[in-house]
């Protein structure tokens, strides 16, 4: 989004992201310790952000794409309370009202939840050296929080907005399909698009530092495929688990949101020879030729 900034901007579309969001815009839309009250601290965040759509509007922007991996709650929190973003509906309510309510579609990516949790495991370790005990591992393998409970949480907390599903497996790979999926239109840069950012460390990698951290790295040495931290029961359970919320979201979601699982071609596709598409059967016996 950043590299493509400058044609995003001649096509009407502005973008807030991490280096922004992070310099104090939306500073006080999750309270922190302050002499301020929660209240007084979105009030605060609200007019800074109120004067910054304004000076957006004045230069002709018609859309603003806002996105920080952290608005539904960091990683750590997930870990910590064991948990799919157990405060997304809150904190999504809380940013809406800091945007003045003008949040007309939301996208969330979703991921199998084994293998969500084996790259959030990752993130702790290579971060902050740390790996989750086979207790912890039960735990959240028996969590009956799934990504169905979050999308109901963000529309309950977004009520006037749409919320489009991608599922990881799926989209991760096509980021100018999830940028065309968030604005509903297909012309959408692609330059950049295939360069990988934060990409989850490999074996050797989390081997190297379990063993700098003076931990065994035999439970986990295959942390990157996601198949060392959870036994083949958890793992199936939770395949399950994902399997069912994808089918409620291709039912419909209850009306909540809709799944897109449509990517953009690589390529244009080739046009066959006109006389090529009536070459079949009826060639066999009449023309006699093979198709």
């Amino acid at each position: 989004m950043r590299s493509n900034a400058e044609t995003l901007g001649d096509g009407g579309v502005g973008y807030w992201g991490p280096p922004r969001l992070r310099k104090g815009l939306f500073h006080g839309v999750t309270p922190v310790a302050s002499v301020m009250s929660p209240a007084q601290q979105i009030e605060r965040a609200q007019g800074r952000i109120a004067l910054r759509l304004a000076k957006l509007e004045a230069r002709g922007l018609r859309a603003l794409v806002v996105s920080d991996e952290n608005m539904l709650g960091s990683v750590r929190h997930n870990l910590r309370h064991r948990q799919l973003y157990p405060a997304a509906g809150q904190r999504l309510a809380r940013y809406r009202h800091a945007m003045g309510g003008r949040v007309d579609r939301v996208i969330l990516c979703i991921r199998a939840p084994q293998h969500y949790w084996a790259s959030a495991y990752a993130f702790s370790l290579m971060r902050i050296g740390q790996v989750p005990g086979r207790a912890e591992l039960a735990e959240i393998a028996a969590m009956p929080r799934s990504w169905r409970d979050v999308v109901t949480d963000l529309a309950c907390a977004l009520p006037d907005a749409e919320i489009i599903v991608l599922p990881h497996e799926r989209l991760a790979p096509y980021p100018e399909a999830r940028l065309a999926a968030l604005l509903g239109r297909a012309d959408v840069p692609r330059k950049h698009a295939r360069e990988v950012r934060n990409a989850r460390p490999s074996t050797a990698a989390l081997v190297a530092r379990l063993t700098e951290c003076g931990l065994d790295p035999g439970p986990y040495a295959e942390m990157a495929e996601g198949a060392g931290l959870f036994d083949s029961e958890a793992r199936a359970r939770m395949a399950e688990t994902y399997a069912d919320d994808l089918y409620w979201l291709r039912a419909g979601a209850d009306g909540l949101a809709r799944i897109c699982e449509e990517t953009t071609p690589e390529t244009a596709g080739t046009n066959p020879d006109p006389g090529a598409i009536r070459r079949g059967q009826i060639n066999g016996t009449q023309a006699r030729r093979m198709a």
